[in-house]
């Protein structure tokens, strides 16, 4: 069994204070638009030392997942992420579903052709970001994902959030959301950024639930 204390010094302390949080009220097509334009992601081709070894590290940290025994959900596959590992924007699901499940992907089942339409309405190609979920095996019959089992997730996520490094994070989902905003409602905060430990937590509806319900779908 892998022992959590062996995971990379990578985890994030993150302060869930709400003093620590500042909100704005950009979208999150204006949130990478007012990045440096130095800064956004390369189209050319090259070798990026930097992201190789994220790369690396990546992969041992994926190794660690699948060689932890204590990890919830074993009989779903693993779906650790995939993406640009020097990605600005880190977009965080609740969990796999059945396709993601089969194929070892997160979002590619009907919500995941949603969120490929929403990357095309605000210009930001799929391959400019990393995807991943807070827990990442199937819950059995698609359900929610328990308290216990997004604990039990929480240090490889901190550590994955630390390669990545991500200036952005999109959370889809109120269980991401509440990951990072514990406080935070749907409903209210939906679309509304707020600045954590120096990152942007941008929280947004899950395209599952703007599937099922048009409101979602117009504020999505």
């Amino acid at each position: 069994m892998t022992s959590r204390s062996s995971l990379p010094q990578l985890t994030v302390g993150w302060d869930y204070s709400p003093f620590a949080t500042k909100r704005t009220g950009c979208s999150i097509s204006d949130t990478i638009l007012f990045m440096n334009p130095d800064e956004q992601p390369s189209t050319q081709p090259q070798f990026d030392p930097i992201k190789e070894a994220k790369r690396s590290k990546l992969e041992e940290l994926r190794k660690q997942m699948v060689n932890d025994k204590a990890l919830p959900l074993k009989n779903s596959n693993l779906v650790f992420g995939e993406g640009n590992v020097n990605a600005e924007v880190l977009f965080i699901g609740e969990a796999p579903g059945f396709h993601e499940d089969v194929q070892k992907r997160p979002f590619v089942g009907q919500s995941g052709k949603l969120l490929d339409k929403m990357f095309a309405k605000i210009g930001l190609p799929r391959r400019d970001v990393y995807i991943t979920n807070i827990v990442k095996r199937r819950p059995p019959e698609n359900r929610d994902p328990t308290p216990e089992e997004i604990e039990a997730y929480k240090p490889y996520l901190a550590a994955q959030i630390a390669l990545i490094n991500p200036k952005v994070i999109a959370t889809l989902g109120r269980f991401s959301m509440n990951y990072f905003l514990p406080l935070a409602k749907m409903t209210n905060d939906h679309g509304k950024s707020t600045t954590l430990d120096g990152r942007i937590i941008f929280p947004l509806y899950h395209p599952a639930a703007a599937l099922r319900a048009g409101s979602a779908m117009r504020a999505l």
